[in-house]
Parts: structure tokens; C-alpha cells; sequence
């Protein structure tokens, strides 16, 4: 069942619904940048209410799964030129604002997230598509980094999240060249996890976001942000932190998930690893 704000005015407030609306659907709620005459350019504004949106997800009960999209035929064309780069004398706080939630916010959210890249996809929005945790797009979206072709580099931290998900010959050519690709390339180059024909992109990822929400969420949270954080430690660094975080989780896990595990594989035999999840109450 959608929930839209009309409906839930007598409950809780759903947040955004300016440059930012959100849609509540059964345990989604589907965060859509809202600027769609500016192909969802990211603006000071939008910037600000996406912040204000993720924040109120983080502890509303109706959001187990985020997921980030844009309105109409795009899922943002990336920064907004005049208002970042003609920006008032605020620009610094504007900067740090952008990058609270694109990645700073984004890339550690507690939920589970999924870039639905439903449109044209440049520069500045490769930074919150690739700080989701997953991302499915159409295979008609056009993507590209097309700063070159402005008489500027990728900056922000665009270069950087290229670096995280394509190889270095892929993530150069397109740096280089400003050519475009579509959602099959994207997939090809690792830059999302798949491509789907337009028609079917929400329901696959709807899909995706109920298999995510079927899993632990204490030892989800902790399973990504761990990943996060390993990536750069050595061997000896990642295995304390991996052994910590795991203790860690365990300690705050509600379910007693590995005990549920456990139970059901041992004890039991209601469970087998590899042919789906163990039996959870919650």
C-alpha cells in the first residue's frame, strides 16, 4: 500500500515535497529528486531539503529501505552550474552542505539504499549514485562525465567515487573523452549493479529493496559499513575491525540473529545456508 503526504497528514509528517518528495510503499520510501524542468540539477535548496528528508528517515519507522531517484526523464544532470559556480558569498557552506548528504551522510546511512537511475545521470550525480549501496538502472539512461567538455575537471569527490567502482582504463576514457553511455554500459563497467528496460526498472528495483528488507537490519547496517571501512585497512587492521564489528553487532542485535542461526541449522535443520534466510520473528 502508498502512503503519499495527503494520507499520512493525520499521522506522521512525510518529509521533503518541495525539490524533494518522498512516497512511502510498504517499507520503501522512494526519495525522488524533484527539479525535473532542470533535468534534477542539484541546487543549494535541493541540497538542504535532502539533508532535512535523510535525516527524518533515519529514525521513521516507514523507511527500511531508501531509495534515491529523479523525477521525469532524468535522474540529475548533475550540479547545478549557475547557483554552485556563480554561488553567493555562502558558497563554503553550501559545498559542505552537498557534500553532507551526497556522501558524507549518504555513503554510511543506517538503511539500506538503492540509486534508481531512471534518466540522464552527469558529472555531480555520480556522487550520491555511487555512495547508495546498490543501483539498478535503465538501460536507456544516458550517463557521462562531461566536465571536460566545460573547461573544468570532475571535482567535488566525482573522480574519487569513479575511482571506487570503475576500472582506471573506463573510468579515463570517459574523464577524458566527455563521451556518454548508456544503462548497459554502466552495468558492463560495474559503475551499477544492472541494467533494465525502462518499463521494468521500479518494479525490479522494488524487487531488490523487499529482498533487502527480508534480511537482519542490525547485522545489514553493520555488514556495509564494515565493507566501507575495510576497504583501505590492511589485513592485520581489517581483521580487528572485522572481529569488533561483528561482536559489536551481535551485542546490539535485537533478533539474536546468529543464535536464531544457529539454532536452526543445528538444532533444528530448518536451515541451510545458500537456499535463503534463517527463520526470523521480527
Amino acid at each position: 500500500m502508498k502512503t503519499t503526504s495527503a494520507e499520512t497528514a493525520s499521522a506522521a509528517p512525510v518529509p521533503g515535497g518541495d525539490t524533494v518528495l518522498v512516497e512511502f510503499d510498504d517499507g520503501i520510501a522512494w526519495v525522488t529528486m524533484n527539479r525535473p524542468e532542470k533535468r534534477n540539477a542539484m541546487s543549494p535548496a535541493l541540497s538542504n531539503e535532502m539533508l532535512a528528508v535523510m535525516n527524518a528517515l533515519e529514525i521513521d519507522t516507514r523507511c527500511k529501505v531508501l531509495v534515491l531517484t529523479g523525477a521525469g526523464a532524468a535522474f540529475s544532470a548533475g550540479m547545478d552550474l549557475k547557483e554552485f559556480f556563480r554561488a553567493p558569498p555562502e558558497r563554503e557552506q553550501i559545498i559542505r552542505t552537498n557534500a553532507q548528504w551526497q556522501w558524507r551522510q549518504l555513503m554510511f546511512y543506517p538503511k539500506p539504499t538503492i540509486a534508481m537511475v531512471n534518466g540522464w545521470c552527469f558529472g555531480g550525480a555520480f556522487t550520491p549514485l555511487v555512495s547508495c549501496d546498490l543501483a539498478i538502472a535503465a538501460e536507456e539512461a544516458v550517463f557521462g562525465l562531461s566536465e571536460i567538455n566545460w573547461g573544468i575537471i570532475p571535482a567535488g569527490v566525482v573522480t574519487k567515487a569513479v575511482a571506487q567502482v570503475m576500472s582506471q582504463r573506463d573510468a579515463l576514457y570517459y574523464i577524458m573523452t566527455g563521451e556518454t553511455f548508456d544503462g548497459r554500459k554502466a552495468a558492463a563497467m560495474n559503475l551499477v549493479n544492472e541494467a533494465v528496460p525502462l518499463k521494468d526498472l521500479r518494479a525490479r528495483t522494488r524487487q531488490l529493496a523487499v529482498t533487502l528488507m527480508g534480511k537482519n537490519p542490525t547485522v545489514l547496517r553493520a555488514a556495509k559499513t564494515a565493507y566501507r571501512r575495510v576497504r583501505d585497512m590492511s589485513y592485520d587492521d581489517a581483521n580487528d575491525y572485522l572481529m569488533a564489528k561483528n561482536d559489536q553487532s551481535r551485542l546490539l542485535d535485537p533478533e539474536k540473529g546468529r543464535e536464531q542461526g544457529l539454532k536452526q541449522f543445528l538444532d533444528e535443520k530448518s536451515f541451510r545456508p545458500g537456499l535463503g534466510g534463517y527463520k526470523r520473528d521480527a
